[in-house]
């Protein structure tokens, strides 16, 4: 009996053994589903769509974009965090759910290091100082001529970057205004446009087409520098030294997913980015393609957590 009991625990341990590693060609063999923890329109909503329908057409294989909004991107990002780890559900992270949260958030309810296997950091921006074209100010001295002015200006924020801007413009500009929290950026942008707030900071990828069109009115970017894709604004840098709120957004899968099917989605997103007609289409929705690999991506979110904390810490951000 013993001897029998013996060789079953062999064979059983030696047909776990010889289990092959899942392998790239094997991925995937169903639909993929991305989730984007911010409403649909905002800056990683439309990059999630456009990686979206070519990884579609590449693998032949359905690619499901579905918003999760709420709480910053905590909402969405702890979905994909408690997910399967088999590649087919992945995050459209931001600095906002991997690295500012972690600061804005006093618990948590995932690690974005531990919680996640970074798959590819696809693309950075900033944010633009908008207002109401009907506002009085023009141009950023005269804004903040006008807000010291008009103390108590109700400043809308949709996602860490933003929240962290309007602290800047208050501690960096000596403004005193009133943060109202929305779901995501575009709410804030709508409430601007119809004058129940007085300003917000918008992503590129919405901001742009909104001052294009004639319906808000930029006033700064929050680049350390005068950006390539709005040249005829002022950094807000350039007033108020210090003032910096640089963004990016990379895809992400549940910690544990295979290496292989990490790898397979990174090597088409990659070569998707480097199509010179993707940067073109990235550039017209206000994002600059700018890649890491996984082992890259997961040392610059680390890196991030510590550069987000500090600048909500220099903010004086309260943790909720």
């Amino acid at each position: 009996m013993k001897l029998r009991l013996g060789l079953l625990v062999v064979l059983l341990l030696s047909g776990f053994a010889a289990q092959p590693a899942p392998a790239a060609d094997d991925f995937p063999q169903r639909q993929i589903k991305i989730i984007v923890p911010f409403p649909a329109g905002a800056g990683p909503d439309n990059v999630a769509r456009l990686i979206g329908q070519y990884l579609q057409d590449a693998f032949g294989q359905t690619v499901l974009i579905e918003n999760r909004a709420g709480a910053l991107g905590s909402i969405g990002a702890q979905e994909v965090a408690r997910s399967a780890p088999d590649g087919y559900t992945l995050l459209m992270g931001t600095n906002t759910t991997h690295a500012s949260n972690v600061a804005t958030f006093k618990s948590l309810s995932y690690d974005p290091v531990k919680d996640f296997a970074p798959v590819i950091r696809t693309t950075t921006t900033a944010m633009v100082l908008l207002i109401n074209p009907r506002s009085a100010p023009k141009d950023l001295a005269q804004f903040l001529d006008f807000a010291k002015a008009h103390p108590n200006l109700t400043a809308g924020y949709g996602s860490g970057a933003s929240q962290i801007s309007v602290a800047q413009l208050q501690s960096r500009g000596g403004l005193s205004l009133v943060a109202a929290s929305y779901r995501g950026v575009p709410q804030a942008m709508t409430d601007v446009m119809a004058g129940v707030i007085d300003l917000t900071f918008g992503d590129f990828s919405v901001a742009i087409p909104q001052m294009q069109g004639g319906t808000l009115r930029g006033i700064g970017v929050t680049s350390a520098a005068r950006n390539e894709l709005t040249p005829g604004l002022p950094a807000l840098a350039e007033v108020m030294p210090g003032f910096e709120a640089t963004i990016w957004y990379g895809l992400f899968a549940p910690a544990g997913t295979p290496a292989p099917f990490v790898n397979r989605i990174y090597a088409e997103c990659a070569k998707f980015l480097a199509m010179p007609e993707t940067r073109k289409k990235l550039a017209d929705v206000g994002v600059i393609v700018a890649p890491l690999t996984p082992a890259e991506f997961g040392g610059f979110v680390k890196s991030e957590v510590v550069r987000w904390s500090a600048e909500v810490k220099a903010a004086g951000i309260q943790p909720q």
